[in-house]
């Protein structure tokens, strides 16, 4: 009894422990550039400041004064959301065809896309830059939207896809009886039915879409230059400024955090639709 007394404990206080344990081990370095978007940049680099400085904000008067925050910011908003909408505009219909009217090829398109993920990105990047400046369409928000949704169009299709073979295909079937054309399928049935998983999947294309760093910093200078591109710019040859590095990217990420936790619950929701039948 004794031996069960103190595994069923440890069950019980080791999992709590386990698991705050490894939140704030994620957590840790979001901290820290937090911590230190508040030191100037000597103090950043200084081991004695390492905790105990004088807290500042010049970083912050700094990136809003002397580099236009607020136009790399509304570029990233702009390239996220269209970026979503053109994703969720293209991927829902597929998916849609994919889950309702399978072919014999449907797992080996799916397996495809799929695998498009793990082409390297600098293997395509000459191409794009040769392409696009070619085109017009360099430093252009219309390329950066369309190179954005492209890359996470396969991941959009693949959960939307899950979401919608939960559908019961009765459903979509007397939609038809009732003479319900396929957009009328898409619009009046299954959206309504599976707002979870598109709202879920709208928000995780989001947020990849903010987060994407490769092609915005490479295929933009000014125009459409997004907050990575910010970022990115924050360096020298004389090495890295770490303060007002910090204070930018935590001005990036600040917004993507909270919308991430105000919308928690939506996006466990969606995750979790279809898991259990």
């Amino acid at each position: 009894m004794a031996i069960v007394s103190k595994t069923s404990n440890l069950v019980k206080y080791g999992r709590p422990i386990l698991a705050w344990s490894i939140g704030l081990l994620f957590f840790f370095p979001i901290f820290w550039m937090v911590l230190t978007s508040f030191k100037t940049d000597a103090d950043a680099v200084k081991p004695e400041h390492l905790i105990w400085f004088t807290p500042t904000l010049d970083n912050y008067f700094n990136m809003t004064e002397n580099y236009d925050y607020w136009r790399f910011a509304k570029n990233s908003v702009i390239t996220a959301i269209f970026a979503t909408i053109f994703t969720l505009f293209v991927g829902i219909p597929a998916a849609y065809a994919m889950a309702f009217n399978p072919s014999r090829s449907t797992k080996d398109i799916l397996m495809w896309m799929l695998s498009t993920k793990m082409l390297p990105a600098a293997a395509v990047l000459y191409p794009m830059i040769y392409l696009s400046k070619g085109l017009g369409l360099y430093d252009t928000k219309f390329l950066i939207v369309t190179v954005v949704s492209l890359i996470n169009l396969p991941i959009a299709i693949w959960m939307l896809f899950t979401y919608f073979k939960e559908i019961p295909k009765d459903i979509i079937e007397a939609g038809k009886m009732d003479g319900v054309n396929t957009f009328g399928e898409i619009k009046e049935i299954l959206v309504p039915l599976a707002w979870g998983g598109i709202a879920s999947t709208a928000l995780l294309i989001f947020i990849f879409c903010w987060n994407e760093a490769y092609w915005t910093v490479r295929l933009t200078t000014i125009d459409a230059a997004t907050l990575s591109k910010l970022i990115e710019g924050n360096r020298a040859p004389e090495g890295l400024f770490f303060g007002r590095l910090s204070a930018v990217s935590t001005a990036a990420v600040g917004p993507i955090v909270v919308l991430g936790w105000f919308c928690q619950k939506q996006l466990v929701k969606g995750l979790t639709f279809g898991a259990v039948k």
